[in-house]
């Protein structure tokens, strides 16, 4: 009986949050994201914190300026690491925290990361945060919706809204993230192997096939 009250408890507080409005909230002049319109910010020393909660969890917007002495960078492998470096510091900073599911998406144009951290409350239950991390060259956001174990099952379609709501500017393109954007067209160490092996096996079995037959000619 008790948990049947806490699921009709949930149910109602889910059909609450997907009647609340949500508005759409400017992070800067690039960057757009839906909030509750009971969303609070605040701004500590140039970082931009935007946060509201529903009733199945929360939502928070980070805007942060990265350091004026940064250097631009220059690969995609360069963004890899940054990104990379960013998940290892959430989820060091969490304590007890597991990143998983960690995946490359796209935002507009540009390229960010996703991830869910598993942390565990004083009292040993699951607390999940879905992120997603987007990186330019003059700032870092990041996206989050936490929510609890109980919830998991109930929070798929406000936790997507949420991050699908996340809109930039048609001026952030690819080459705000790392500066050569063109397309690599050498060939890996990998593929010369896959291709040198390829050719030894069609030579291989042309040189059974051409045996066989000398065979039977002198046969």
């Amino acid at each position: 009986m008790k948990k049947l009250i806490i699921l009709f408890g949930i149910l109602f507080s889910m059909n609450a949050v997907f009647g609340q409005s949500l508005k759409s909230v400017k992070v800067d002049n690039l960057v757009s994201i839906s909030l509750p319109s009971s969303y609070s910010k605040k701004d500590t020393l140039g970082q931009q914190i935007f946060s509201a909660n529903t009733d199945l969890g929360y939502m928070m917007a980070i805007r942060e300026p990265n350091a004026k002495g940064n250097q631009p960078l220059k690969k995609e492998q360069d963004l890899n690491a940054v990104l990379k470096k960013y998940v290892n510091g959430i989820q060091s900073q969490s304590g007890n925290g597991s990143a998983q599911n960690v995946r490359d998406t796209t935002i507009g144009a540009l390229k960010a990361k996703a991830f869910t951290l598993l942390t565990k409350d004083p009292n040993g239950e699951n607390q999940y945060r879905n992120f997603v991390l987007l990186y330019t060259k003059d700032a870092t956001y990041t996206f989050e919706f936490g929510y609890a174990e109980v919830r998991k099952d109930l929070i798929k379609n406000e936790s997507n809204a949420y991050f699908a709501s996340i809109k930039l500017s048609p001026e952030l393109q690819r080459n705000d993230q790392y500066t050569d954007t063109s397309a690599s067209h050498s060939i890996s160490t990998v593929s010369i192997f896959e291709i040198g092996g390829g050719v030894l096996v069609i030579f291989v079995i042309a040189w059974f096939i051409f045996r066989k037959r000398d065979s039977n000619e002198f046969a």
